[in-house]
Order: C-alpha cells, then structure tokens, then sequence
C-alpha cells in the first residue's frame, strides 16, 4: 500500500473510532511512536491511549519512569504473555466514560507501525466476553465491531502507519541492511535515537563513555570490530551495515544487557541462511527439505540460532532444545515478531525452522 493511500486509511479510522490507542514497541519508544499521528489525535480533542507492548523485554524501572514522564496516559503490557492486559481494559473503559451518554456506542480503535503487536492485542482484548460483533456502516466489507462491554465496541481493523521514510524503513528492519548502498545515514539515526532513548546502551554494548557525535560513536565501533580501510582508516559504510545488523536481527538492544542474562547462545547457520535468501525458501517444510541434514548435525545441547530478513519475512533456526516451542519462543523474543508457520525436527534434542511476520 502506498504511504498516501495508507494514512487516507489511518485518518478514516480516526475519525471513525472516539478513543485512539496507538501501540508501541516498549524497546524502541521513540522510533515506534509517531507524533503526527499524536497531533493529529489530539487536534480532534479525541482520547489517546498509548500502549507499550512488549514489556516483558525492558527493565520494570525504566517503564515506571518512562510512563512518569509522558504527556500523554501510558499503559505497559505484554500481549503474548498476557500481561497487563487488564489494566489495559480498565484504562480503555476510563476514556470511554465520558463519552458514554453521547451515543449507543464508544468505538476504540488501535493504531501502529507494523510489528508492534496490534493484532494480538486485538485477540487478546476480544477474549471469550467479546462474543459479539457488527458492521461497519459505510465501511470497506470484512471490518467490523467487536464487543468488549455494553457500550464499548474495539474496531476490528487496526490502522497501519506507513514508513514513508527510507531510513526509518531501515531501522524497524524493512530493508536488508546488507542490500543499503548508503548505510551511513541510517546508522547515524539510529545512534542519535539510541542517545535520546537510553545511551546506556552504547556503553553497555561497545565501552564507549565518552563522544562528541554520532559519527564518532560509529567510527569507534568500526575500530573496535576491526573494521578498517586499506590506509588504516575506519570503513564507515562497513561499520554501519554491521550495526544496522545487530539492531535487526535483536543482537543489540537498548536492553542487551537484561536479554543475555536470561540466555545464553551462539550465532549460526549463516551459511544455511545465505542458501534460504538465494533460493527463496519462505517455507519451514521447503528450508528442512533443503538444509535438514546440515541442520541435523548440529543438534546438541547448546543453543544456536540463526535470524534473517528475507523479502519481508524473517526466517529464524533454533536449535538445542527438549521442546521445539522453546525455540520458537526464543526466536519470537529475540525478533519481537509473531511465528507464522514453523517446523520441528530432531530426537533427544530438537531444533525449530521458522517463518515470522
């Protein structure tokens, strides 16, 4: 969809809906909230909620101070873990108080960029109370009203924002970072957000204290991977695919430091991967077919995993567990992403090829 097609929708859900929940990835704040969209809500005097999902993946304490210092009413929940939910649903009956003796029906609409979980909150908000539905007068056929309580109804149809941004394309991992013939640019956005966010990060990540810009951060980096020139200067481009890199794949976040005392595994199958993207394997069945037998060797005790962005899917291989949804799961908290289809293999120890949106 085009971006300017895609925000006529967006509008069209905002004026149909009276409360505005946007939803953002708790991980990256600011990159995945969208401050026209907020403009544009407030403008219209209509009720915004925001919602950080994810929040089983960033430290309690900076949630608490995060939601401290917002101007606008902030809820943290975890939509796969179920957590959070109904703090959620209080907070959605709240704004819709003073709305309820205008008419039939308070209509609460979610809006976000893609991947930041609206649809399950979606499923997780319809739960087994929300058994009712209606259509849409006037709207395109399939959306529709859902149920939550007497006069609160969700809409069906979440709004998507489009990233009308190359750079910002980049950044949430819509575009490969090893196809970007300028990387630099994206990389240097990436740092400053990383800055603004929680600068901890860099520190924690790379040891770098002390800096005087962003392209000095990146050039450090590149020093510290080696990543050098013929004449001994640093490859900046080199340097900022590689940490557009990290940033896709969940290597590096702006809580690595939480993420890797919960887990400990070992990056892999990138030549497997380099197959995948090569013959297009967009199916776990076609990927174990292919690659089973390579993949069957490694089948131990120790946690391997292997993450690619493919022709806007992600393609993830987990390996090293008794049950195969232990490699999903890990595969979905390391991308942030939703398993679409997945096979298992392995005996003692098992292994998972899966699909993600």
């Amino acid at each position: 969809m085009k971006a300017r097609k895609a925000w006529r929708v967006v509008r069209e859900v905002v004026d149909e809906a009276d409360v505005i929940v946007e939803v953002v990835d708790a991980r990256d704040p600011i990159g995945t909230r969208n401050r026209k969209l907020e403009r544009l809500i407030l403008d219209e005097g209509k009720p915004l909620l925001i919602v950080m999902n994810k929040a089983d993946l960033v430290p309690k304490e900076w949630a608490e101070e995060y939601k401290r210092k917002s101007e606008i009413p902030v809820v943290f929940i975890s939509a796969r873990e179920r957590k959070g939910t109904g703090i959620l649903r209080r907070e959605i009956k709240r704004l819709a108080r003073p709305l309820l003796d205008e008419g039939e029906k308070v209509k609460v609409a979610l809006i976000g960029y893609p991947n930041v979980g609206k649809s399950t909150i979606i499923n997780t908000l319809k739960g087994k109370k929300a058994v009712g539905t209606a259509p849409i007068p006037g709207y395109t056929k399939g959306k529709q009203l859902i149920k939550l309580s007497k006069k609160i109804w969700l809409l069906d149809s979440p709004g998507v924002i489009p990233i009308d941004d190359f750079d910002e394309l980049v950044i949430k991992g819509g575009f490969p970072a090893d196809k970007i013939d300028e990387p630099v640019k994206p990389a240097l956005k990436l740092i400053r957000r990383i800055l603004d966010t929680r600068k901890e990060a860099l520190t924690e990540k790379f040891g770098i204290e002390e800096f005087e810009g962003e392209e000095e951060i990146l050039r450090r980096i590149g020093e510290k991977r080696g990543l050098i020139k013929a004449g001994g200067e640093v490859d900046l481009e080199e340097t900022a695919r590689w940490f557009l890199r990290e940033w896709q794949t969940g290597r590096f976040t702006l809580f690595g430091k939480e993420e890797r005392r919960e887990e400990e595994f070992i990056r892999d199958f990138e030549e497997i991967l380099d197959g995948v993207e090569r013959e297009l394997l967009l199916d776990p069945r076609r990927v174990l077919w292919r690659y089973g037998d390579e993949l069957r060797k490694k089948l131990d005790n120790r946690k391997r995993v292997g993450i690619r962005e493919i022709e806007g899917f992600t393609v993830g291989i987990a390996t090293g567990f008794k049950k195969c949804d232990g490699g999903t799961k890990l595969l979905e908290r390391l991308t942030g992403k939703h398993v679409l289809a997945s096979e298992c293999f392995g005996k003692k120890w098992k292994g998972v090829v899966a699909i993600l949106e």
